[in-house]
């Protein structure tokens, strides 16, 4: 047997595909317990392209993902060294007044904006440090055989074929994974996967002239409106990364500097002189939209050779700032299993693949949701006084009572929990109100 199994010490060879952050974390986990991994990455090294367009150059980190990094011993030196806190919702009006909404108004914890590629590349780097990673770059998965445990990939470079056998493979290559994809001719594997109508653009408010935030830093800065909206995070370097999303032909529309400049002029006035109206230009046309994917599947796993993670097993849509955070979570959830079955990896696959896709499904969902939450209902009265109403009883039963956002966002309670809590919490203001009218009626009718 290749994996260990009871007294057995046997250590892995192991394949991460995918050199991304969630592989590359996952390697160092595996490292750290002693098996050989081997990364491989279809793309060059992250460090030496800093300058990456098409995805978002900025994510949220919270509590999932930072008890993720801990585990690997570099959460200290992201969050006090690198990240950005952002401690509310900073939320623009059409007539550029602003006001904000805290994450978290009981205990003050806060979300952190972090550089994509400066993270993986301190992952990159922390995997240096131990003698049982090896890492290989621009090589292409062309072929997968899990029953005999081997990988064909291609360099880009050279175009030579390298031959791979592995223990155990495991597929953190993204939302379109050549890993999963092997498994989909697997009999009784559930696949599906869906298009919003909605696409992203990224823009840029520059820093100042100074070289300072031209925006209060320590916010997620929304324009919400209606069908569409706008978001901004902070930059180590003072600028912001400006993310627009909304339906497709909403950007075909807009064909014209014109158009443009009377688009942001109506929605996001502004906006236009942070960014400035020729860069504004610029980006925009210099670019095109984006689309956006929500990914479900299950199994995740093959015999006792091969598992997906990340966004190959359950890719999300942004609007939760979970993708980052749920990955990452998948890396610290296994190290647990592979502590907890003393690495017997046909125990691990199973019971991870038996319970993650739940909470996978649970926070798919709800990041579909929260998209309409950020762009239109965030502007409503109900919303504000339901949050109003959920923070103060969480101030007063902290225990009993934990909203939707800050279980999902600053613990650690299965997403799929943190549904049922939702629902839970839901029928009982229903019944308080409900019983509350009552009280009402009755004591209008016994008044007369």
């Amino acid at each position: 047997m290749a994996f260990q199994n009871g007294n057995s010490k046997k250590k892995l060879d192991v394949v991460v595909v995918g050199g991304g952050l969630v592989g590359s974390l996952e390697a160092i986990y595996l490292a750290k317990r002693g098996h050989r991994v081997s990364l491989y990455e279809y793309r060059e090294d992250i460090r030496n392209t800093p300058n990456v367009r098409g995805r978002s150059i900025n994510l949220a980190l919270s509590v999932r993902g930072r008890k993720a990094l801990k585990g690997v011993g570099v959460e200290d030196h992201i969050v006090n060294e690198h990240g950005i806190p952002m401690r509310a919702r900073m939320i623009h009006r059409p007539d550029g007044t602003t006001y904000s909404i805290p994450y978290d108004a009981r205990t003050n914890q806060c979300i952190y904006s972090v550089g994509r590629n400066y993270l993986n590349g301190i992952l990159l780097k922390e995997s240096e440090n131990y003698d049982n990673v090896e890492k290989y770059f621009n090589h292409k998965l062309v072929e997968s055989n899990f029953q005999k445990g081997s990988l064909t990939f291609v360099k880009m470079d050279t175009k030579e074929t390298v031959q791979v056998k592995a223990d155990l493979i495991i597929g953190a290559d993204g939302a379109f994974s050549a890993v999963r994809k092997e498994m989909m001719k697997q009999p009784l594997f559930d696949f599906s996967q869906q298009y919003i109508e909605h696409g992203y653009l990224e823009l840029c408010i520059p820093a100042d002239e100074n070289g300072g935030f031209q925006m209060p830093p320590n916010f997620l800065h929304i324009w919400p409106r209606g069908n569409f909206m706008m978001i901004a995070l902070p930059n180590q370097d003072c600028s912001w990364t400006v993310t627009l999303f909304m339906p497709f032909n909403h950007f075909k529309n807009i064909d014209t500097e014109e158009k443009l400049l009377e688009f942001f002029g109506k929605y996001f006035p502004d906006s236009i002189p942070l960014i400035g109206e020729k860069k504004l230009i610029e980006d925009f046309f210099g670019g095109s939209p984006s689309a956006l994917v929500t990914v479900k599947c299950r199994p995740y796993h093959v015999h006792d050779k091969a598992l997906i993670i990340g966004d190959a097993a359950h890719a999300v849509v942004p609007f939760y700032g979970q993708g980052m955070n749920a990955g990452f979570e998948d890396c610290s959830i296994l190290n647990d299993l592979f502590q907890k079955h003393n690495d017997n990896i046909p125990n691990i696959l199973q019971e991870f693949s038996s319970t993650r896709w739940q909470d996978a499904f649970a926070i798919s969902d709800l990041a579909m949701y929260n998209y309409i939450e950020m762009r239109d209902l965030v502007t409503r009265p109900s919303y504000r006084l339901r949050k109003a109403v959920d923070d103060f009883i969480f101030w007063l039963l902290p225990n009993v009572w934990v909203p939707l956002y800050n279980s999902v966002t600053f613990s650690t309670m299965p997403y799929s929990q943190c549904v049922k809590n939702r629902q839970w919490q839901n029928k009982v203001l229903i019944m308080a109100i409900a019983a509350l009218g009552l009280l009402s009626f009755i004591i209008f009718y016994y008044s007369k």
